[in-house]
């Protein structure tokens, strides 16, 4: 008996260590992702000197970096001590069909030293972002250019792969006109646009973002389907539209916040019109679901993800009735939104 006890205490032990150096390998992965390594490697092993050199690091501490990331599996070492590419460290690729470099960049960066101010936000109820960088997260992406364009990229990872669940889970077939707000770079409507071919779309998003977009909105050969326009949710949105979908944008937002992009939705969209807000939609009880570790990184930048219950109160706040929840096969739904009577 005491021995099995004793089992399961230094087995639990394990587990949290485990859990409390987490940061170590956000930390390890996010040196590499910033140094570009598994770009460096994509034509096959090199010795850490030759790394260090093409990317301005010090040998043998970038040694010692991603010899403890081969421990885990991203990288790996030979008995010549080259370095090469594993499954894992592909993913770390710019150029990879599902590419995380970005999302690293971004966890590691800014994201990282504001998870240092989240017991002040707890205590507190205040932003950790603002806390840390001293404005608010959209704020800071604003006068950091360089730096939306990391976090653009990085949403576009996760676009990847929720985009065609989507689609596959929603019907948009009955819509005329869809606006896409705060759409991005506008992979998302294109891809709703070339499922629908008779549809048109409007990319809505900030100015600066909308000029970004239209670059690569050009390249998806849409045919006069798509229009961008550049302004601000919380002012108006395009009217007219028979479906505003918000992927990702609700959450992002505190309640006020939240309901008055709806309202404006509501406000403009056609008498039949839709409200689509695409979230991870967060279950009740102990259930492990990613949306529950989402809503702490949202609580740091003054968002939140939400239940089913507090999405039916932000609708009706906004003049809106929920009338459904599409699950999807990725961890998102389609949280749909009419007028209410």
């Amino acid at each position: 008996m005491t021995t099995t006890k004793n089992h399961e205490e230094v087995s639990t032990k394990q587990v949290l260590g485990q859990m409390l150096v987490g940061a170590w390998m956000t930390q390890a992965i996010y040196v590499a992702a910033e140094l570009g390594i598994a770009d460096l490697l994509a034509a096959g092993p090199r010795t850490v000197e030759e790394l260090a050199e093409d990317c301005h690091a010090h040998a043998s501490s970038l040694y010692r970096v991603l010899r403890a990331l081969a421990s885990v599996g991203i990288f790996a070492e030979d008995a010549h001590g080259r370095f090469s590419l594993t499954p894992l460290a592909e993913q770390l690729r710019s150029d990879a069909p599902d590419p995380q470099r970005a999302f690293a960049i971004m966890l590691g960066a800014e994201f990282y030293k504001s998870w240092g101010k989240l017991l002040h936000g707890v205590k507190t109820g205040g932003e950790a972002f603002r806390t840390a960088f001293g404005v608010p997260f959209f704020q800071y992406m604003t006068e950091h250019p360089e730096r939306h364009s990391i976090y653009d990229a990085a949403m576009e990872s996760f676009a990847v792969g929720e985009t065609e669940p989507m689609i596959d889970a929603y019907d948009f077939s009955p819509f005329k006109t869809v606006a896409d707000v705060g759409g991005g770079n506008g992979l998302v409507l294109a891809s709703i646009l070339k499922r629908h071919p008779g549809m048109k779309g409007i990319l809505f998003d900030l100015p600066a973002v909308a000029d970004r977009a239209r670059t690569i909105v050009s390249g998806f050969s849409l045919d006069g389907q798509c229009q961008i326009v550049g302004g601000d949710f919380f002012a108006s949105v395009p009217t007219g539209v028979d479906a505003y979908v918000l992927r990702h944008i609700i959450h992002d937002w505190n309640d006020d916040d939240a309901v008055a992009i709806l309202r404006n939705c509501r406000e403009a969209m056609n008498p039949e019109g839709r409200v689509l807000v695409v979230e991870i939609v967060i279950p009740p009880g102990n259930e492990p679901c990613f949306g529950k570790w989402l809503d702490l990184m949202m609580l740091v930048v003054g968002g939140r993800e939400r239940t089913e219950e507090q999405y039916r109160r932000l609708f009706a706040e906004a003049g809106l009735k929920l009338s459904r929840i599409v699950p999807t096969a990725a961890e998102i739904s389609v949280i749909e939104g009419i007028r209410a009577s």
